[in-house]
C-alpha cells in the first residue's frame, strides 16, 4: 500500500481530480492548505514595497491506494505539468505504509 500525496494550486482542483479518475482513483481526501515562500530578493529595492511574504491558496490530496495507482498518478501528473504555462506545478509524492489496521 502507498500514500500518495499532491499538493496544486485552488486553480489546478479539476485537474487533479481528472487524473485521479483516469488512474483508477476513486477514494480520496483534500484538505485546503495555504504555502509560503520565505526569502528576500536578490535586489531589495525591487522588493521596496512588498507587504509580506508571498502566499498561494493551494489544496492537498491525500489516498492510500495500490503501487501501480500511485505510479499511474505520477505518471500523468508529470504530463500534465508539462503542458502549464506557470510556474506552480502540481507536486506529487508517493510513500510506503508500512502498517496499517
Amino acid at each position: 500500500m502507498k500514500l500518495l500525496i499532491v499538493t496544486c494550486l485552488n486553480e489546478l482542483l479539476a485537474d487533479v481530480k481528472k487524473i485521479f479518475n483516469e488512474a483508477g482513483i476513486d477514494v480520496f481526501s483534500t484538505t485546503d492548505i495555504i504555502g509560503y515562500r520565505n526569502g528576500q530578493a536578490e535586489n531589495i529595492l525591487a522588493d521596496w514595497f512588498a507587504s509580506g511574504d508571498e502566499q498561494a491558496d493551494s489544496v492537498m490530496f491525500f489516498t492510500f491506494t495500490t503501487e501501480s495507482k500511485a505510479a499511474r498518478s505520477i505518471e500523468l501528473i508529470v504530463k500534465y505539468n508539462k503542458s502549464l504555462k506557470e510556474n506552480f506545478p502540481a507536486r506529487a509524492f508517493m510513500l510506503d505504509v508500512e502498517k496499517s489496521i
